[in-house]
């Protein structure tokens, strides 16, 4: 593709903001040209505003170095008429969130958002872009609501749910998937934290995230959803039930999935779907869809969080142990890597498929 887009990032301090400043500094589509954050940082530099808390692996990347920082709210108007589209990670209320978005979108600049408080609006799509790239005809539908013409709010999903929610979606296209219970291992850094700054984790696991287990059982439900009458309509099924453990991880999240399907495969049915899978991403090659989108591993020790986390840039889902259960038709484990596919990654993804396909251009 040819066009090239001017982007922003809202939130661009914390620890998915620093992830989108990484994944975004050598694109070769987007150009980072607008950084915001909170009132406190606005007027810095960006490495002033970060204060000694830039936490990717990486070097600070010197084109963001002396990049200023905008107020989120304040320069809203200055943001949106320099770029073509932002990407959201703020931390505030999710009441505040909503607002703030739907106010760039109003300011006629798309917003693709790796924060939850839109994620149940009707008419805005939810993305996991090999899953349901179709959702994003709702678009049309939301820009009339707004009153825009560019303006509109595409999200992702939950970042846990891209571990498991891939494997199953093509299962349900071929045998029908009826219940799913699901027990997810999520790493420090879905709270944003390392451990340095929760020592608290060190040879700890906390049976309990805030809002995680409805999230996992709500949320798929919108991805599996139609569209009618300008919303997105939930499906009814699969059924989910889930449970959501914090454990001593610094990325990547795993989950135990057990399934019970309507037409019952075999295993070898099930191992051929996932090894053909495909979704729009890599139809239309684009720069951060992995090529093969999920990969089962026959070793019965795999995958492994530290082995596995970063294959085809933290972008790919690993799979293993695929087995009959004694209750449920089959178990399975799931993991892919939390700040890639289930953040930053997944939210670029989201973005190169909305450019892509026509939905957000560059300004003339």
């Amino acid at each position: 593709m040819n066009k090239h887009y001017k982007v922003g990032i809202i939130g661009a301090t914390g620890m998915v903001g620093q992830r989108f400043v990484t994944l975004l500094q050598d694109h070769p589509w987007f150009t980072i040209t607008a950084l915001a954050a909170s009132a406190r940082s606005a007027g810095k530099t960006y490495e002033e505003a970060l204060g000694g808390r830039w936490v990717m692996k990486t070097p600070l990347p010197a084109c963001v170095k002396d990049m200023p920082v905008y107020d989120a709210q304040a320069d809203l108007e200055k943001i949106a008429s320099t770029v073509d589209f932002v990407f959201c990670a703020v931390d505030m209320k999710k009441d505040d969130i909503k607002a703030l978005e739907e106010a760039y979108a109003k300011a006629e600049c798309p917003v693709v958002s790796n924060n939850s408080a839109n994620r149940f609006t009707p008419d805005v799509p939810m993305l996991i872009p090999e899953l349901n790239a179709h959702h994003c005809a709702i678009i049309p539908a939301q820009k009339k609501r707004l009153g825009t013409k560019r303006g509109f709010i595409a999200v992702k999903s939950n970042c846990s749910l891209q571990s498991y929610v891939p494997a199953l979606y093509p299962l349900d296209q071929a045998f029908g998937v009826e219940d799913v219970l699901v027990c997810t291992y999520q790493a420090i850094s879905g709270a944003g934290k390392t451990f340095e700054r929760w020592p608290e984790m060190i040879d700890n696991v906390i049976p309990y995230i805030g809002g995680e287990e409805e999230k996992s059982e709500k949320e798929p439900l919108k991805i599996w959803g139609a569209i009618e009458n300008g919303a997105i309509v939930p499906a009814s099924k699969p059924h989910f039930t889930a449970q959501c453990l914090r454990v001593p991880v610094s990325d990547g999240h795993m989950a135990a999935v057990f399934v019970r399907f309507r037409t019952k495969p075999t295993k070898e049915q099930i191992l051929k779907i996932w090894q053909e899978f495909k979704g729009r991403p890599q139809e239309l090659c684009l720069p951060h869809a992995p090529k093969q989108f999920l990969h089962y591993f026959e070793e019965d020790n795999m995958p492994q969080t530290r082995l596995q986390r970063d294959l085809e840039g933290g972008m790919a889902v690993s799979i293993g142990r695929l087995r009959k259960d004694t209750q449920y038709d089959y178990k399975f484990v799931c993991l892919s890597h939390n700040t890639l596919r289930g953040a930053a990654g997944g939210a670029v993804l989201g973005a190169e498929l909305l450019c892509a396909e026509g939905y957000i251009e560059p300004k003339q």
